[in-house]
């Protein structure tokens, strides 16, 4: 018999119910918390017929699915907008293969993804599937282009007959609106496209017009505000060529001369939206400057010449036109084997586009004190010069400078019959240099090579000797596979003394061999002209060969195997008569953001200078 309760009854019953209900959800928050997500098990990419490997192998790289799986992703709701991606991405590279009748199905364990609902994702998801149907691959009836620059012709995959690939289509139009902008049609543009697929006979027709438009000039260099650096420097170092034909290529390099300042951290170049009077093309300028002061501090340590320190302040923008004042400081020999500490000093001013857009003007001032094996040697100097750069990866550096050295010889009495084991030079000399650089990375190149060419000219204005000193470094880089983590690494130094006998020479112009910079593994500079009665000097003429394989470990780890050879001669050019040493190691390198972090160990393989272990240490790849 039943029992009618009372409203208050039901009332509590209620509330119990819906405390009941709020523990469950509570409960089931916490078991859903408590027990780990499940990532896909599964991710099948399924090609029916008419598809070729090929085909599936880039569907299945360019699938989001198949990185989720990949990557171990575990929500639902992600998952299921990867699959709503995955429909848009796999008709797109269908197109990019020249299949446009083909079919996608992608279903979450069983369900198709497109009519789960986004905003209530299933609870788990185990098993995808993408199934993909090419149908015919389609093949061009009509491929046209038109008008074409002078002299332009659409490439060989947009023609009639080849495979209708979309990125042919799309690639025939960038192609043809480049080679317009490339003859000074800035404003080139698309005016109409039609395309139309037909399916029974597996052909696409194609037909692009365009719109050239006029042939334009540059106008004005337009300089937003907000930079510490005058407009007329902005200007002046761009280098746009206001009157002449527009060239994009143009447009580049001046974007690349302001970059190129260090003055700027984000250059923005754009082209006005509308002509001005004559068929004249604006170009706006925006830059963000960089902070205006930096400093700098390195250190590098070997066995033999002890620990060396160096840092730099600079300063950008100096006087408003992204000029550049640097101040240098070192002191090297702290614990060296031989000799004493080493210390040098000196600034430096740069200033660009000062006899156009691409020569700079630079001055120079320093003092320095070197305290080597046989020779203590202290030298002022003073000089200017200017800088060319020819092209992105040529550049080229003249001066003139003024020295007075003071040099004290540990040896001259006693092996030259000297009366004063001191000699003092005034020197002019005219340095220049000439770069190549076509490295992939300076921190820490893979592909490509360095070449540098110096020569020194020099005379003493006390005795009217003159002389020179040549110098080539040439390095080049091989990646033995395509993500560069076994490169080949070579180096040929030459170097060359004309002029002056070696006990009327300069320290400065003459050659040593050993050390990290030239032959690891031999103790520093332990390779010279050896004058007998234990003492030497260095050589006017020297030849170093290095060999290096890379091979990365880890991401952020390599290992290095290496070999260096050094020989220095009497002779200004190599005839034989002098010495060789080499050494070889192994090194360990960690890579960070300003380079890689650098141990090598090394011991002598030949020649008579060393013997046991040489430990190097430092900043950046050894060349």
């Amino acid at each position: 018999m039943s029992r009618a309760r009372s409203p208050r009854a039901r009332s509590s019953l209620s509330k119990a119910a819906t405390l009941s209900g709020h523990l469950g959800a509570i409960l089931a928050f916490a078991l859903a918390l408590a027990t780990p997500a499940q990532a896909l098990d599964r991710t099948d990419v399924i090609l029916e017929e008419g598809g070729s490997d090929r085909l599936r192998d880039r569907l299945v790289e360019g699938s989001l699915l198949v990185a989720a799986r990949r990557d171990r992703v575990t929500d639902t709701q992600d998952i299921l907008a990867a699959a709503q991606a995955d429909y848009r991405r796999m008709v797109d590279l269908l197109y990019a293969s020249g299949y446009y009748g083909g079919t996608v199905s992608i279903r979450i364990d069983g369900r198709e993804a497109a009519t789960i609902p986004p905003l209530d994702p299933p609870a788990t998801a185990s098993v995808a599937e993408i199934r993909i149907d090419p149908g015919p691959r389609f093949t061009f009836g009509r491929a046209e282009i038109a008008p074409l620059a002078p002299g332009r012709r659409p490439g060989n995959d947009f023609r009639p007959g080849e495979i209708a690939r979309a990125t042919a289509i799309t690639e025939a139009a960038r192609t043809a609106l480049t080679d317009w902008r490339a003859a000074g049609h800035a404003k080139a543009d698309i005016a109409d496209q039609q395309l139309t697929a037909r399916h029974t006979e597996a052909r696409l027709d194609a037909a692009i017009t365009l719109a050239p438009g006029p042939a334009v000039t540059f106008g004005t260099l337009v300089v937003q505000d907000g930079s510490r650096v005058r407009p007329t420097a902005i200007r002046r170092i761009a280098g746009l060529p206001e009157g002449r034909r527009y060239d994009p290529e143009d447009v580049a390099k001046a974007a690349q001369r302001l970059r190129r300042t260090g003055a700027f951290r984000s250059v923005v170049l754009t082209e006005a939206e509308l002509l001005g009077p004559g068929e004249t093309l604006d170009i706006g300028v925006a830059v963000v400057d960089e902070r205006p002061r930096r400093f700098g501090l390195g250190a590098e340590i070997a066995s033999d010449t002890g620990l060396g320190l160096n840092g730099f302040w600079m300063h950008r923008n100096v006087t408003g036109r992204a000029d550049r004042f640097r101040v240098e400081g070192s002191v090297e020999g702290i614990g060296a084997d031989t000799g004493g500490l080493d210390y040098g000093l000196s600034a430096r001013y740069d200033r660009l586009a000062v006899y156009g857009p691409d020569t700079g003007f630079f001055a120079i001032i320093g003092a320095e004190r070197e305290d080597a094996e046989f020779f203590l040697t202290e030298r002022v100097y003073t000089g200017l010069g200017v800088t060319r750069r020819f092209s992105d990866t040529l550049d080229a550096e003249l001066g003139l400078t003024l020295e007075r050295a003071r040099v004290t010889s540990r040896i001259l009495t006693r092996i030259a019959g000297a009366t004063s084991p001191v000699r003092e030079y005034n020197l002019v000399t005219l340095p220049g240099a000439l770069t190549w650089d076509r490295r992939d990375d300076l921190l820490d190149p893979t592909e490509g090579f360095y070449l540098k060419a110096q020569a020194t000219p020099f005379v003493d204005t006390d005795t009217q000797d003159p002389g020179g000193q040549l110098q080539l470094d040439a390095r080049a880089y091989r990646a033995l596979d395509e993500g560069g983590r076994i490169v080949l690494a070579g180096r040929v130094q030459l170097g060359a003394l004309i002029g002056p006998d070696l006990l009327e020479t300069p320290p400065e112009f003459l050659f040593y061999s050993g050390g990290g910079g030239t032959v690891r593994g031999q103790p520093f500079q332990s390779l010279f002209v050896d004058l007998g009665g234990g003492g030497g000097i260095g050589g006017r003429s020297f030849l170093g060969f290095s060999g290096e394989v890379r091979a990365k470990v880890t991401d952020t780890i390599s290992l290095v195997g290496f070999a260096d050879a050094g020989y220095i001669g009497a002779e200004s050019i190599y005839d034989g008569t002098g010495a060789w040493h080499s050494g070889a190691g192994l090194g360990l390198r960690y890579d960070t953001t300003v380079g890689p972090l650098r141990l090598d160990i090394a011991g002598p393989l030949g020649g008579d200078t060393g013997n046991g272990v040489q430990i190097y240490i430092g900043i950046g790849q050894a060349f």
